[in-house]
Order: structure tokens, then sequence, then C-alpha cells
């Protein structure tokens, strides 16, 4: 049995991904932006261990999350699924970007990151240099680059831990919308499969998974340099450095 932890895990596939575990009897820790959501959360997923409340567009209620989520103990995977999709490109740049980052950089180190991506990334752009300024152009796509850039990263410096990133398709999903033609059940199944599998397709790290399988990424992620610059940059805007390997 193992503890996972689920940003964004009110509704949509990070709900689904939650109930799935908890079927398979393993402890979940959920999240939602406030109190409201948090109740329907565990209305909605009733095995589930707890909830904790932050709204991931404010950096400090962030790094209070993490807090909360130390204090309840070790976990085995952590599940950085929390994203939005159609908002003003700050919110895009701080609920997608910055959030992960901060998350992993706090929560004490879990034997398993699934971080959650998406196909679209393959048209994103880094635009490290208006980063951290109040004029960024942040898109979902650049956003979704970013989460694989900080994923490739962890497996990098972390080879203690499995890191790894998945396109969960688009599905049908509050983000997704009623016309999304990519299998729904599918597009949860493979994040629940990377946090507690034995599989050993599943015990790898820095790699990118569509449906359980390897797929193809944008290479602008490999780029060692720009994974330091990018760190670099969350670094100077959220004031949290990236931590090193152990030892």
């Amino acid at each position: 049995m193992a503890r996972i932890f689920i940003t964004g895990s009110a509704d949509g596939l990070g709900q689904l991904t939650a109930t799935a575990l908890v079927a398979q009897r393993h402890e979940v820790v959920l999240h939602a932006r406030n109190e409201k959501r948090g109740q329907e959360a565990l209305d909605k997923v009733p095995g589930a261990e707890t909830v904790l409340t932050a709204d991931l567009s404010h950096i400090q209620e962030t790094k209070q999350l993490a807090a909360r989520v130390n204090a309840l103990g070790h976990f085995d995977a952590v599940i950085q699924n929390a994203g939005v999709y159609q908002a003003p490109a700050e919110e895009i740049l701080t609920v997608n970007t910055l959030a992960p980052y901060v998350l992993t950089c706090l929560i004490e180190r879990p034997r398993r990151l699934i971080y959650l991506s998406s196909g679209m990334h393959l048209g994103g752009s880094a635009k490290l240099e208006t980063l951290d300024t109040r004029v960024s152009r942040i898109t979902y796509s650049d956003s979704k680059l970013h989460v694989l850039l900080l994923c490739l990263a962890v497996a990098r410096k972390w080879p203690d831990v499995y890191a790894n990133a998945v396109d969960p398709g688009w599905v049908v999903t509050k983000m997704g919308g009623p016309g999304a033609p990519d299998d729904l059940k599918k597009g949860y199944e493979t994040q629940a499969w990377l946090a507690v599998s034995a599989d050993r397709r599943a015990l790898v790290s820095g790699q990118y998974f569509h449906h359980e399988k390897e797929t193809r990424y944008n290479p602008e992620a490999n780029d060692v340099q720009l994974q330091e610059r990018f760190l670099s940059s969350c670094e100077e805007i959220t004031g949290i450095p990236f931590p090193q390997r152990r030892g």
C-alpha cells in the first residue's frame, strides 16, 4: 500500500486518479483550491485520507501547502496534477509552472514524482527571458513545456527518485471540454500506474508517457543548460532554491 498526494484532485483527472488509487486501497490525500471545493472532493472520494486546501495562484499559499503536506508525514508519491487552461498569463505561470516547482522543492522527497504535462507542450516555448516580468506572455503550451523541463531536471539531479511526465491526452473534463476525442479512462490511468506500479516499465525516470507508453516530446526539454536556466528563473521568482542531491 502506498501513500499519495495529488494536487488539483477536487475534480477532473485528479479526482479520477484519486478514486482509482483509493479503489486499489492506497492512502490518498487530496488537494482543493478552497474549503468548499475541499469538502466536495471528500464527498466524491469518500475513501481519501483527508484533503488539504490552498490556492496555487498565490505562491505563499503554495509554500504553506507544502508545509501541511510535510506535517502529515512521508508520501511515497506526489502527483503534480493541478493546472489552469483558459486563464491570464500570470495565473498560468503561477499555477502551472511555479506551483509544481515550489512543491517539488519543499515537500519531503517522495520515491515517485509524476508531472502532468500535455501534448500541447510541443507548441510551447520556454520564454525564460520574460518569466519574472509582469509583461510575461506565458501560454498554456509554454507552461507544459516548463513542467517537462522541471521533470527532466528532477530526474537528472535526484537519481533516487522516479520522476516522469504524463500527457493524459485531450479528454472530456471541465478543462478538455465535452468534445474531447481521447479515452478518459486512459487519461488518468497512467499517472495512477506511475505512482504505485511495480511494473518495470513504470520504474524509470526522466520519461514522457502517454497511455502507459513512452512517447516523443519536445527535444528542447533535454537541454541541460535550459533546465538550469529554468530552475534559476523559478528560484529568482519564488525565493526557493532547488535542493541539490543528497550526500
